[in-house]
């Protein structure tokens, strides 16, 4: 999940609502993890206070209500050796490497470095952080964007201007949202997942792997780039409120808690838990992450390419 902090922008705001549709003051809440397991990045902590989880290539990042860290899976480069401290306020992971943000908003990162992802900019100004496949993106207090790491395709070049809320980072391209909700992209554009949003009515935009989720002001859903798995053939309504993408598949948390998903699920990667209410959601590699809070009944509903989740009983 994109992590911003205490910037004023609609991501933060969009945020903010699902958090309070469903736990009111943020105390933390548990993790739920499902798809490819291959290396333990499905094997949550049983704690219930974290606030902010990420996915990455194969291993997962959460942030707790004490400010600290813990990670979990494939530790080849690192990636899961995180900081020590109680002093960060939002995270993120890229394909091998992970990033954070400490409450003086400076930078730290770690895991995989081949392509200098890891080498963050000096300075206290950030508000957003997030990962591509093998670079780095953040949003400094004064809306301005900073970008490192691989630029193979042009994911770094970020573009000028000191207007920017959310940003999103994919394995070969990069997204940014204006404050008056409009898109900017750069990178590879291969599976035209690159063009830019269809107009300026978007409250959150997310990357897939080669795709581009977004939902707008009135709750919608809407996708372009590569459907070969219909990861662009997203489910109706106006009640959507966080949406992620993981490599060919797609999540996302609707306003009462329940969550849709669709395309591949060669890895269970749409095998939902039905146990638990949602409060937010993240993406992995063929693997997914959500918080929760209170158990209840759901039942498993259809809608078109969808899997829906919604609320039999509860609160």
């Amino acid at each position: 999940m994109r992590s911003i902090t205490r910037a004023s922008s609609v991501w933060a705001a969009a945020v903010y609502i699902v958090i309070s549709i469903f736990c009111g003051p943020v105390l933390g809440g548990q993790i739920v993890a499902w798809g490819n397991n291959t290396y333990g990045q499905c094997d949550v902590p049983t704690n219930d206070d974290f606030v902010a989880i990420a996915g990455g290539g194969y291993h997962s990042l959460a942030l707790k209500s004490d400010g600290s860290l813990v990670a979990w899976g494939d530790n080849t480069y690192g990636q899961c050796n995180v900081p020590t401290g109680n002093d960060f306020t939002a995270i993120a992971c890229g394909g091998f490497h992970c990033i954070a943000i400490r409450t003086d908003d400076s930078l730290v990162a770690w895991g995989w470095n081949s392509s200098g992802q890891c080498n963050v900019p000096v300075g206290n100004d950030f508000i957003a952080v997030d990962g591509g496949g093998y670079h780095s993106l953040a949003i400094k207090s004064d809306g301005t964007l900073a970008a490192w790491g691989d630029n193979t395709y042009g994911q770094c070049s970020v573009p000028t201007g000191d207007n920017f809320v959310a940003i999103v980072g994919d394995y070969y391209h990069s997204r940014a949202v204006k404050s008056d909700g409009s898109g900017v992209v750069w990178g590879w554009n291969r599976y035209h997942q690159s063009q830019p949003a269809p107009n300026s009515e978007y409250a959150m935009i997310v990357d897939g792997g080669h795709h581009t989720l977004a939902i707008k002001y009135d709750g919608s859903l809407s996708a372009w780039g590569w459907n070969n798995y219909h990861q662009c053939d997203v489910p109706a309504g106006s009640d959507f409120v966080a949406v992620a993408r993981g490599g060919y598949h797609s999540l996302a948390l609707k306003s009462e808690g329940s969550q849709a998903t669709w395309d591949l699920n060669k890895q269970e990667e749409q095998e939902v838990p039905i146990t638990n209410e949602f409060i937010s959601l993240a993406r992995g590699w063929r693997y997914s992450l959500a918080m929760v809070r209170e158990p209840v009944t759901l039942v498993l509903l259809g809608l078109g390419g969808a899997t829906l989740l919604r609320r039999r009983s509860g609160r």
